[in-house]
């Protein structure tokens, strides 16, 4: 970190030698505020990429032209679009393309997939997850769990970090997995933390898991598009990930859907069935038992959302171009001179104390950095959000950032520390 200096000349100078830098000129910065805008909110809703458009707008061209017949005859024929975008994402979760599909909404997803791998039998029904998951996990979680009929305080393990600690310890999960043993039925745990932005060691749980007997997902919702993955060679069971957060494919879009090759041709695994999981040869001789296809599609349900689609595929036709090597290389670049900016202020603060509680360990995070700010309450973010800066609050006084590889600059990093710096109370 040496090597940063916390000027604009700096930050214009690492600009200028960016090789991602035209790729900010892609996206839409957003222009609501009378200052330009410090936008480090791509871990909650990614920039709308300038191409989205022309992608929706040529599905409503199609639509008005053909009408149902665009089913089949429109540019990009809507009875197999989302094909169009499996390839795409199964390189940025790293999984074959047999092992994944786009459809649904993320919990939806969550739910269809604890249908197939949670499977509760005897004394082996505990689930493992993470404490104070997002609410979204904690729901479902218990929802799954109340109803093969249990008590969710019985049924759901958590797992916190130690006391006075920010961050859960891998080897305090490793080690939960083996006291639980025999008795645990599955791991469903998010593999990059929320709040703090802690990427786990899924390889390592994974193989835990399967060791006593569990299946093993993880939800990716901050992780896909933000961190190489590698689910196939991991092992993993299965996994979902919502499109709107670093993949930029418009708010409340499709979900992504991993299953692992070893269990998508196994038609023994209970699904929540739908015609358009049913095998595609037959699927219009609307036979009265399921088929499913030979592949994650199988988990889909009702045909596809093409608009919703179309936006996901602007972005993931980005994603392809740059690819994920060169977008994580910026990523932790720009997030440790994040970093620094954020620990020069704090050393010059008055009546202010920073604490990163992201890890600083770039293999062990992915954009976001969760600022603990001591001696300060909401008005300081208050005063920050006067200034242009687009970040996350979260409750007692946590500030969530992200600077996102694709869209934000070296000059946005430096801005953000000078706001910071001026909005102290």
């Amino acid at each position: 970190m040496s090597a940063y200096k916390n000027t604009l000349a700096f930050a214009q100078e690492k600009d200028q030698n960016d090789p991602l830098r035209k790729w900010r000129d892609d996206f839409f910065i957003p222009d609501f505020h009378e200052k330009p805008v410090v936008y480090f909110t791509g871990n909650s809703l990614g920039l709308q990429p300038k191409r989205t458009q022309q992608y929706i707008q040529q599905e409503l061209n199609d639509w008005a032209k053909w009408g149902v017949e665009g089913h089949f005859d429109a540019k990009n024929p809507w009875f197999s679009y989302h094909e169009l975008l499996t390839e795409k994402a199964a390189k940025i979760v790293g999984a074959t393309n047999k092992e994944v599909v786009i459809t649904h909404s993320l919990t939806t997803n969550l739910h269809l997939l604890m249908v197939s791998f949670y499977k509760p039998e005897g004394k082996r029904f505990k689930i493992l997850c993470e404490g104070k998951a997002f609410p979204s996990d904690q729901y479902a979680l218990q929802s799954q769990a109340k109803f093969h009929g249990y008590n969710i305080d019985e049924a759901i393990v958590e797992i916190f970090p130690r006391e006075g600690e920010h961050l859960l310890r891998h080897e305090d999960i490793i080690a939960k997995i083996n006291e639980i043993g025999d008795e645990l039925a599955i791991v469903m745990i998010g593999g990059m933390n929320y709040y703090t932005g802690q990427l786990l060691d899924m390889k390592s749980i994974t193989e835990a898991g399967h060791k006593v007997g569990a299946k093993v997902g993880f939800d990716l919702a901050h992780a896909a598009g933000n961190v190489e993955l590698s689910l196939h060679d991991w092992g993993v069971d299965f996994a979902a990930w919502c499109s709107y957060k670093y993949l930029n494919s418009s708010p409340g879009g499709v979900s992504g859907l991993f299953v692992h090759e070893k269990h998508v041709t196994n038609d023994e695994i209970i699904r929540f069935a739908g015609w358009w999981g049913h095998d595609k040869e037959s699927r219009f001789k609307m036979e009265p038992e399921f088929q499913p296809i030979q592949s994650a599609e199988s988990w889909q349900l009702s045909n596809a959302p093409v608009l919703g689609m179309a936006a996901h595929m602007a972005s993931l036709d980005i994603f392809d171009e740059v690819g994920m090597t060169a977008i994580s290389k910026k990523r932790e670049d720009l997030t440790a001179y994040l970093e620094f900016v954020i620990e020069e202020v704090s050393k010059g603060a008055e009546n202010a104390n920073f604490e990163i509680i992201t890890p600083s360990n770039p293999k062990e995070r992915g954009s976001q950095l969760s600022i603990l700010a001591h001696g300060q309450g909401k008005d300081l973010f208050d005063a920050m959000t006067k200034e242009g800066v687009v970040a996350d609050w979260r409750e007692p006084n946590v500030i969530r950032v992200a600077p996102v590889p694709l869209y934000n600059s070296y000059e946005d990093v430096y801005r953000f520390g000078e706001i910071l710096k001026t909005s102290i109370r």
